[in-house]
Parts: C-alpha cells; sequence; structure tokens
C-alpha cells in the first residue's frame, strides 16, 4: 500500500480491482448484468434462493424468523447498546481532535453544496417510512407503558420507573427514550460510514464502495475476497434494512386506506400496494437519478413539511413548541440510563426496541452513508460530524415531538383513547382524526407513506447497485431494476413470511455482522485522517 500524496491524497491501486475496471465492457454478462464482480453473483443469487425459500415454506420461515431474532437480541443486545456508544464517542472525540481539520477532498477542496442546500439534503436523509410509522406510535406507547403500574420491570416496555400515575412524568420519560433512538446515536452510525466513504473516496482516490472504507487496514487485499466478503454483508445489510421499511410502509398504507376507504386490510392488499409501489419505483429509477429520484425526493419534503407545519399550527401548539424543548433537556438527563449497555432489567425495551432500531439503523448505514458522502465534499471532518449529528437529530426531534406530543395531549388534556387503544399502523390516522381537516391530511399522510417508500425503493437499488458493481454509480440498467425489484420481493417475502416480526427478524439478523465491521471502520477512519493531518503538516 502508497502512502498518501498530499494534498488529494491518492492511492496506487494497480491491483485486480484495476485490471477489472479495464476489462468491463467484456465481462458484462447475460441480460445486459455486470457480472465481473462476484458480489453481485453471490449476493444475487443468494437473494433469489432466499424469496423462493420463504414464499414456498411460510410456516417453516416465520419460526426461522422468530428464532433468529430472539437468539440475536437476548444474546447481543448488550453489543448493540454498547455499538451504539462507542460510534457516538468516536464522533464526539474527532470534532474536538486537530484530524477533525482534514477536510473530504482534499485541503484545497471547495464544498459543492451551500449551507442551505447541504442542510436541506441532510433533513432529507433524515426523513423515511419510520418517521411515519413510528411518530405517533412510540411516543405513544412509551407513555403509556410508563404511565402504567409496573413500568421499569423486565416484563414491560418502559425503560424507567418512577412514573406510574404520573402523567407529566410519563410524557417525559416517553420523549427521552423516543429521542434516544431517533437523535444522536443512529445519525453517529451515518456519520461513521458516510465519513469513511468520503475520506477514502474523496481523498484517496478509491471507488466509492464500502469496502474501500477498509483500505487502510487490509491494503490490496480489499479488491479481493476480502472485500467481496464486506461487501456482500453490506448488501444483504442494506437489502433487509431497505425491506424492513418497505414492509412498515406497506402495512401503514394498507391501514391507512382501510381506515379511510375500507378497503380491506388482508395479505392481498399489502402484496398489491408493494408490486405497485416497486413498480412505480422501477420507473424512477428507468427516469435516471436526477428526473426520478430527485423529483420524488423533492415532492416528498415539500408534503412532509406542510403535514408537520399543520399538525403544529392546528394541534396544540404552545405545549408543542415547550415539548419539544424540554423534550430535548429529558433526553440529556436520561441518556446515561437509556444507554446503559449492562444490567439492564427492562428487557422488553432494550431487546424489542433499542436492538432492534440499532441494527435497523447500522443496517441503513451504506444506504444513508453513501447519500450524505456524495453531497458533503469539500468539508472539514469537524464540519461534516456536527452537522450531519445535529441537524437530522433536530428533525426527528421536532417530528416526534410534534406527531407523538400531540397523541399524548390527545389522550390527558381530552380523554380520547383512540390512537392509544389502535394497532401501531393506524395510531397515525387516529391522532389525525381529532384535528382539523382530517380526511386530508390522512390522505396526506398515505401519500406520504407511498412516496417515501418509492424514495427509499429506487435511492437504495442504486446504492445496492453502486456496491455490487464495485463501486461505480453508472452500473447497467438491467442490474438496476434487478436490485428495485427484488427490494420489493424481499419485502414480500417478509411479510408473508412472519409479518412484523419477520421484517425485525432480518434486520437484526443482518444488522448484527455490520455493527462489528462499523467499529473496524472507526479504526480505518483514525488511520486514514492521521495520515490525511501529517501530510497536511508536512
Amino acid at each position: 500500500m502508497s502512502d498518501a500524496t498530499e494534498g488529494t491524497g491518492a492511492v496506487d491501486v494497480d491491483t485486480d480491482y484495476e485490471v477489472g475496471q479495464d476489462n468491463i465492457q467484456a465481462q458484462v454478462g447475460p441480460f445486459g448484468l455486470d457480472i465481473h464482480n462476484p458480489v453481485f453473483l453471490i449476493s444475487g443469487l443468494s437473494i433469489v434462493a432466499f424469496v423462493l425459500g420463504t414464499l414456498m415454506l411460510p410456516e417453516s420461515a416465520t419460526g426461522l424468523f422468530s428464532a433468529m431474532r430472539n437468539f440475536v437480541t437476548g444474546n447481543f443486545s448488550w453489543f448493540f447498546l454498547l455499538a451504539g456508544n462507542i460510534f457516538v464517542a468516536f464522533c464526539i472525540i474527532l470534532i474536538f481532535t486537530p484530524l477533525g481539520s482534514v477536510r473530504l477532498g482534499g485541503a484545497e477542496a471547495t464544498p459543492d453544496y451551500s449551507y442551505p442546500g447541504w442542510f436541506a439534503m441532510l433533513f432529507a436523509a433524515g426523513m423515511g417510512i419510520g418517521l411515519m410509522f413510528y411518530g405517533v406510535s412510540e411516543p405513544l406507547s412509551h407513555f403509556s407503558a410508563s404511565f402504567a403500574e409496573g413500568a421499569g420491570s423486565p416484563d414491560s416496555w418502559a425503560p424507567l420507573a418512577g412514573a406510574a400515575g404520573d402523567a407529566e412524568a410519563a410524557r417525559s420519560l416517553a420523549m427521552a427514550s423516543t429521542i434516544y433512538h431517533w437523535g444522536l446515536h443512529p445519525w453517529a452510525m451515518y456519520a461513521v460510514v458516510a465519513l469513511a466513504l468520503g475520506l477514502f473516496s474523496y481523498n484517496w482516490g478509491l471507488p466509492l464502495s464500502i469496502r474501500s472504507a477498509f483500505y487502510p487496514i487490509f491494503g490490496d487485499r480489499v479488491w479481493g475476497w476480502t472485500g467481496h466478503i464486506i461487501d456482500i454483508v453490506a448488501v444483504f445489510a442494506t437489502l433487509f434494512g431497505l425491506a424492513t421499511s418497505l414492509g412498515f410502509g406497506a402495512e401503514q398504507a394498507s391501514a391507512g386506506l382501510n381506515y379511510l376507504f375500507g378497503i380491506p386490510e388482508g395479505a392481498e392488499t399489502k402484496v398489491i400496494l408493494i408490486v405497485a409501489i416497486t413498480g412505480i419505483a422501477t420507473l424512477s429509477v428507468l427516469a435516471g437519478l436526477d428526473a426520478g429520484v430527485k423529483r420524488a425526493s423533492e415532492i416528498n419534503m415539500v408534503l412532509a413539511f406542510l403535514l408537520l407545519l399543520f399538525v403544529l399550527v392546528v394541534g396544540p401548539t404552545g405545549e408543542l413548541v415547550s415539548g419539544f424543548l424540554s423534550s430535548i433537556g429529558a433526553y440529556a438527563r436520561e441518556f446515561p440510563a437509556l444507554s446503559q449497555p449492562f444490567g439492564r432489567e427492562d428487557a422488553n425495551f432494550s431487546q424489542g426496541w433499542t436492538a432492534f432500531y440499532w441494527a435497523w439503523w447500522i443496517s441503513w448505514s451504506p444506504f444513508v452513508g453513501m447519500f450524505i458522502a456524495r453531497v458533503s465534499r469539500g468539508r472539514t471532518v469537524r464540519e461534516f460530524i456536527i452537522s450531519v449529528l445535529i441537524i437530522p437529530s433536530l428533525v426527528c426531534v421536532l417530528w416526534m415531538s410534534t406527531f407523538g406530543g400531540t397523541a399524548i395531549s390527545q389522550v390527558v388534556n381530552d380523554g380520547f383513547m383512540g390512537a392509544a387503544e389502535a394497532n401501531l399502523p393506524v395510531q397515525l390516522f387516529e391522532m389525525l382524526s381529532q384535528l382539523p381537516l382530517a380526511g386530508i391530511t390522512s390522505l396526506i399522510g398515505i401519500v406520504l407513506v407511498i412516496v417515501f417508500f418509492v424514495t427509499s425503493s429506487d435511492s437504495g437499488s442504486l446504492v445496492i447497485d453502486t456496491v455490487t458493481s464495485g463501486g461505480k454509480t453508472d452500473g447497467p440498467l438491467p442490474q438496476r431494476v434487478f436490485w428495485c425489484i427484488f427490494e420489493g420481493l424481499v419485502a414480500i417475502a417478509l411479510l408473508l413470511g412472519g409479518g412484523l416480526a419477520a421484517l425485525q427478524a432480518m434486520a437484526v439478523s443482518t444488522g448484527f455482522p455490520f455493527a462489528a465491521l462499523l467499529l473496524l471502520m472507526c479504526v480505518a477512519i483514525v488511520l486514514g485522517l492521521v495520515k490525511e493531518w501529517r501530510a497536511a503538516r508536512a
């Protein structure tokens, strides 16, 4: 491995990877698929086998998925919690060290986007089906559990005791618990991957692929089977993380259509929704990044902002604004207890909520990290980490405080129990039913879920295609379509093979090995930043 040169940090990659790139046109296989990289063949065939096996043996798959999730969360929830804490600490430490002065793209690089444009894209990355699905249900679930007797016991979903019968204390603990899951921890995970991809792509001249992040540790072996295995794990994690989100989207869209129009809420409706929306996402992929993905993302942001603003204005505005600030204070106060990885007595919370969330965020990290890396050239490491941690976290806190706070207010102040007693996918619509223009806002909610579905599917397929083609951002179109279609098929297979439990099981199971890779990625980042910092001072 050669040293990074001053300014660009370019690395000599006269390896099998470069040879493969030179002969790429001769290695395009049947149906226009780029099969020169074994990552595509292995991961593609494995996913096809998984879909067929799950659809052919749904009952066996259901038992297997449950066993997988119970084993991983029951035995390794401490690992997920500890890893999450390490990622947050790692990012914060980088901010205050001299390494934070390293600039992505070299000392002379300038940002590709202005602050407003960059912040808007970080905001877009922070939005997703998860916010729609859990925006009402998670704060309300934690509130109900904390308010009930026995909160904090192993059989409770509440993480902290001391709020039984006290509505204000329960509200505080509920929002602190929710922000814990949607604040610094997930964005630290995304920041680690984005920083690694940006550093080694822009400063070292390596391909924009997960394997490149491990070049300081493994050297040229990342272009061989060591790198192939890393990318295959990343593909599985990303695909099942996306499938989890798509499954949640289908559940909520189906529940919303049933709530508004009485459309049956069975498996057939969910399958039809996934097929139809995957078809739209495929058309978006065919249209290209600017005409398809970008346009859908812009529609998404506008609708999400309007819905957020509407609930904030027509809901208990004063209470929501003060609740936003008090929730951040509660989060800071309860952070040590919530993030404790050992000796937990709240098994349902730490395993059922936190371990699943951390695995889900980790499985999403290649997807979100690559997006953030693409728009962050020219930023210093310090500027990058502060912005990636703070801006999206505040957006998520505002969303959860607004939607969850409104639902809690309806319970405490109005005595309305519709949302609290409804199934998770319906709780958003029950909350909106108590506000003006309920029919319109509920329809907008369904449209938002569908558009989130489309943007997650099409942009996710582009990221997976980049990984499976060795870092190329312009892989064959049939290959991108293949991944887009199979994201939908995996979501269908998991829904039919166990529903939400199956979705969560695969996110946890594939996120577990990738969590170990992220920890190793932190080591590679330090090695890379030290070399860049020394080169800049030479």
